[in-house]
């Protein structure tokens, strides 16, 4: 089918309201605008760049923590919690009690996103799997009325105070099962010529059409952009998240899902979606690029530290993935005294490495300045 043709679906009388029922995905797409193949050559070359960085960085698990970490908190501020990155990086008893509830709802997209990661390896993407991750996604707090891990069995919607004055009312529970059905068909139909970033760009669409969980929707549809990548090897390491293009275009992104619905403009929405990848790829390559430069710095300054290098090493390598510390996590980490801790943090201090931010003069906590402000 010619995507210029796409029909996405109809409005459905139900009771005292209509909901969209979006038409089934899984089968092929062809389309006749040129830009769409420059921008999806752009994509994937940029892609290509990217994962060839995750392959020379040492070890770049510990930088991929921290993508996991912007993006946790980027999708969720995009649904409206207040948690700011430095929070994000903080333990439990340093974040105020009345911010404590949206902490824990990036901790807990941390949680889903290395469960679903880990669990790549032995599942493929599939109801299954989304079921799972979005069931860490919503433990505790203020998910657990939400149905953590289950379809909806309610009508839900997008917008306003009631059916009756919502933005967009998603498919009727009873298609929920069926539609999710046809999209992880689609996924892994292996005889559809289509590209993944084509294809992944449909199934990001769909998904929020389909709008299958009561809560935690456009958390599950970001997060799954980036599985999709890892797994079909188009990434080796989960190392694009593209909520931060979407915060920054909130207005854009809303849209062009709406366009489709409401014109049938899947090409809109396609090149929205391509370009989000052109631009974020870029980002991503050059933090990679600062990551190789500050490492370079930070080895040469450890090699100075004479006796305390061994430490020191030990320390930039929990900063690398925790970057805000205190004396207490640093004696912790080091298995050292408060004294030998209090030193190796100074000479860490004095070398612009760390910066304190509390200014108390007793438990102080530190923030790995420099590196924090490459994500």
């Amino acid at each position: 089918m010619d995507i210029k043709d796409f029909v996405a679906g109809s409005y459905k009388q139900q009771y005292k309201y209509k909901s969209f029922s979006p038409n089934k995905i899984n089968h092929s797409y062809v389309w006749s605008d040129a830009s769409i193949n420059t921008l999806l050559e752009e994509a994937n070359i940029l892609l290509g760049q990217l994962d060839a960085y995750t392959k020379i960085v040492p070890n770049v698990d510990l930088f991929v923590q921290m993508h996991i970490t912007k993006e946790a908190n980027t999708s969720s501020r995009i649904e409206g919690t207040k948690t700011e990155m430095d929070e994000a990086l903080m333990e439990k008893e340093n974040i105020d009690p009345e911010r404590r509830d949206d902490w824990e709802e990036v901790q807990n997209y941390i949680k889903a996103m290395n469960e679903a990661i880990e669990a790549l390896k032995k599942l493929p993407i599939s109801k299954r799997l989304i079921k799972q991750t979005h069931q860490t996604l919503l433990h505790g707090m203020r998910g657990e009325v939400k149905q953590p891990g289950s379809f909806r069995i309610s009508q839900n919607w997008i917008g306003g105070n009631n059916l009756t004055n919502a933005f967009y009312i998603p498919p009727h529970q009873d298609e929920v099962e069926e539609l999710m059905s046809d999209l992880e068909s689609f996924i892994h139909n292996e005889e559809l010529d289509v590209p993944h970033l084509i294809k992944l760009a449909i199934v990001h669409y769909q998904f929020e059409t389909i709008h299958p969980f009561l809560d935690g929707n456009g958390r599950i549809g970001r997060l799954l952009i980036t599985l999709y990548l890892v797994s079909n090897g188009l990434l080796n390491y989960p190392s694009l998240y593209l909520s931060d293009f979407f915060e920054r275009n909130k207005g854009a992104y809303y849209d062009a899902l709406t366009v489709v619905r409401s014109s049938n403009d899947l090409i809109h929405w396609i090149k929205f979606f391509l370009t989000a990848v052109i631009e974020t790829s870029k980002k991503s390559i050059a933090t990679f690029n600062g990551i190789l430069e500050l490492k370079s710095q930070m080895d040469i300054f450890i090699a100075s530290l004479g006796r305390k290098a061994e430490n020191g090493q030990k320390l930039m390598t929990y900063l690398y993935k925790h970057p805000v510390v205190d004396s207490k996590r640093t004696m912790e980490v080091l298995g050292v005294s408060a004294k030998t801790a209090g030193s190796l943090l100074k000479d860490f201090e004095d070398e612009g490495i760390l910066v304190e931010y509390t200014g108390f003069q007793r438990n102080r906590s530190f923030v790995f300045n420099t590196y924090r402000e490459l994500f």
